[in-house]
């Protein structure tokens, strides 16, 4: 597989799944770097809260994918996460640049190199904590450049409580038969498996005026399908 894929024109919009994971450690600075010196629109990532409040930045539950030391992120303070030295994607463990990112660090790359801040919210967030997440972004300056994922659609409807314009995308793999009404209801857009799309429902999407993402698109065949579809965002870990 290349670790580049492009596409003639600027629609859909790019979207760098974890950074520029194709080449650098998925989810670190090193990452959301690469791809800002690249042509992506956007750059994807997922935050946690931790056990003592704060908000950091990886996919999984627990460290022991990329770090080798399994930690339990939500039961563990912000402090210890940060002390973590992850595993490079050659399985070696020493790089002193590769350490779980705050969301203010995050926030600061994308603003630098001027791209999208595509953030996921993991698992279930509490009220309180999501107005500490919008409160941190918008301390940056950053909000208006902010669009909001997350497979928990409690958390995408807190989120349009509180920010009624802002750019949200519900996450799914599957499209359901209560997916276009609850989105249309919600005031939602759609971050889906691509797998799941077919031209039909994009159109009826559209039809809807809602916006379509879609994971993981990582081969020209499929994005140059994708983009026959007429989706908004193509999500990559390659596509440049």
């Amino acid at each position: 597989m290349n670790d580049t894929l492009k596409l003639n024109g600027n629609k859909p919009k790019m979207i760098a799944h974890r950074g520029m994971s194709g080449i650098e450690l998925e989810n670190t600075c090193s990452a959301f770097v690469a791809a800002g010196n690249r042509s992506y629109f956007g750059i994807e990532t997922d935050v946690h809260r931790t056990a003592d409040g704060q908000f950091i930045i990886i996919h999984d539950d627990n460290t022991k994918r990329v770090a080798g030391d399994e930690m339990i992120v939500e039961k563990t303070c912000y402090e210890t996460l940060r002390a973590i030295r992850l595993v490079d994607k050659d399985g070696a463990k020493g790089r002193k640049d590769l350490l779980m990112p705050s969301l203010r660090e995050y926030i600061r790359i994308c603003k630098k190199y001027e791209k999208i801040a595509v953030l996921e919210l993991k698992n279930h967030f509490r009220p309180a904590d999501i107005d500490s997440i919008i409160a941190i972004i918008r301390e940056e300056e950053y909000l208006e450049n902010t669009i909001f994922i997350s497979f928990d659609l409690p958390n995408m409807i807190c989120i349009r409580e509180r920010l009624p314009e802002q750019k949200a995308q519900f996450l799914i793999s599957e499209y359901t038969d209560w997916l276009l009404e609850t989105l249309r209801k919600e005031k939602l857009d759609l971050d889906i498996k691509y797998v799941a799309l077919t031209k039909e429902r994009v159109d009826a999407l559209h039809a809807a005026g809602i916006e379509v993402n879609c994971w993981t698109v990582d081969t020209l065949e499929d994005a140059q399908r994708m983009t026959e579809y007429g989706v908004d965002y193509i999500t990559s870990n390659i596509v440049e």
